[in-house]
């Protein structure tokens, strides 16, 4: 039997809905990063009106974590944010570049989605900062490094344009981005045909910026969520070295294959570890947080050794 490439946390999931002092039914698509030696959990969760809030959790060791008392962001009350985030607040992602940490995350109101960016420097307050794209867009991840004075983002259009890819665009302010191209596609009846979309922050390694993203395949019984790994030139992110050909996780677990939407890893968060291997964080079945570790070589060797053009 083959070993599996991403080893799953012998006691997943590692935050459920039970979980939280506070009322949710879900717990899923995490961001987490590194702070003050503890690892913090930036997560969403459904409330059981049917739209999201972001909560926060700690952690001393990456796999138990302790749910804070209170939500840390709610749809907006007030201002431009509150018209734009009125349907909820999903999906997060955290770049630590500058001595703080930027915050991405989905805004859904009656204008459909569009992303928000917010900062913090403690995880005890956060600071909007603006809107930063229009609709339809989702699934932003900005690179913890900038490439000739411009900061660097991953997005995915929510749309079937050119449909369902990963782009990259630029911004010198964070608020204005640009120069935008596409540099990765799903390829057809391959494990991601259907759609893809940037995941985790971006791991810089020797060999380049190693990219989680997940991947969609259709089936008759319906949409299937796994993750995958891409490779990206250290100087110029815009240029995909490969793409692994192969998943790297997909449902298997029960509370991955069985939930508020079955059969969906999907990951918005992965922290890097000196012993050379990677913390992974996935949703699972959009209901439960899942963790796993894999060898960060192996991942970029897949990619290298074991991959496909990304257009």
């Amino acid at each position: 039997m083959k070993e599996p490439i991403v080893r799953r946390y012998e006691k997943n999931p590692v935050l459920t809905p039970a979980d939280i002092p506070y009322p949710v039914e879900t717990v899923h698509n995490a961001a987490v990063t590194r702070h003050q030696d503890k690892y913090v959990m930036l997560f969403r969760s459904h409330r059981d009106n049917g739209r999201c809030i972001l909560g926060l959790a700690d952690s001393d060791d990456g796999f138990h974590f302790v749910p804070r008392p209170e939500p840390f962001m709610l749809p907006s009350a007030s201002g431009i944010f509150a018209e734009y985030e009125a349907f909820g607040v999903e999906d997060p992602r955290i770049c630590h570049l500058d001595g703080e940490y930027l915050i991405t995350y989905s805004a859904y109101s009656k204008h459909g989605v569009r992303i928000g960016l917010a900062r913090t420097e403690d995880f005890q307050s956060v600071e909007r900062v603006a809107l930063i794209s229009q609709a339809d867009m989702r699934n932003v991840v900005i690179f913890p490094q900038k490439f000739d004075g411009r900061y660097a983002r991953l997005d995915r259009p929510h749309s079937e344009i050119s449909p369902w890819s990963i782009w990259i665009s630029y911004s010198e302010d964070l608020v204005y981005w640009g120069d935008a191209r596409v540099v990765m596609k799903p390829v057809q009846y391959h494990w991601d045909e259907m759609k893809i979309g940037p995941g985790a922050t971006p791991i810089r390694t020797e060999r380049g910026w190693l990219h989680i993203y997940h991947g969609v395949f259709p089936t008759m019984d319906g949409a299937v969520y796994r993750l995958g790994v891409a490779l990206h030139d250290l100087n110029d992110p815009s240029l995909v070295l490969r793409v692994s050909d192969r998943w790297i996780l997909q449902p298997e677990d029960p509370w991955e294959v069985t939930g508020y939407v079955h059969n969906v890893v999907f990951c918005c968060g992965a922290v890097p570890e000196d012993d050379g291997t990677v913390k992974i964080y996935w949703g699972g079945a959009d209901k439960v947080m899942c963790a796993g570790t894999a060898s960060i070589d192996q991942l970029v060797d897949l990619c290298l050794n074991e991959g496909r053009p990304a257009l």
